[in-house]
């Protein structure tokens, strides 16, 4: 759309999507589709129809060997997880994408989000994150063949 937004990507860097492992940090190269888009209702207004609400027990699956590996799961929830529920604000919207989801491969990596960021320049665990600004300006704008491509460095 003619812009340029400034992201920042995993403490492992980009990786090569061949070599992506789970906890390893790295941002996975290629093309990936974009999955549903989730929220905090308790702090933004619903951005897009169809937008999924974290709720409090919204957790995401991060255990390789659990059959929920990579998938939003509900407490209680004894695998390895992640809070989608945050007490700070990087997941108030979220974007999912298509690595390793819907059906994951055992750890290959779980959830490349597209989130906002802790500040410019902070890395992610592996996610793509944005200010809050354009984080919403791009959630507006996804329409259902818009995609994430991370190019090699």
């Amino acid at each position: 759309m003619g812009r340029t937004i400034p992201c920042t990507v995993g403490r492992g860097g980009v990786v090569d999507a061949k070599m992506k492992r789970e906890g390893d940090g790295g941002t996975p190269t290629g093309s990936h589709a974009i999955g549903p888009v989730l929220y905090r209702p308790d702090r933004i207004p619903c951005p897009v129809p169809g937008a999924y609400a974290i709720g409090p027990g919204d957790l995401w699956s991060d255990a390789a060997q659990d059959p929920a590996y990579n998938q939003l799961v509900r407490a209680p929830y004894a695998p390895s997880h992640e809070q989608l529920r945050r007490a700070d604000p990087m997941y108030d919207l979220v974007v999912v994408t298509g690595w390793n989801w819907p059906v994951a491969e055992p750890g290959r990596g779980s959830a490349i989000f597209i989130h906002q960021w802790r500040r410019p320049g902070a890395p992610t665990a592996g996610c793509i994150g944005f200010s809050r600004r354009n984080l919403g300006w791009i959630v507006a704008r996804l329409a259902p063949d818009s995609r994430l491509i991370v190019l090699p460095r």
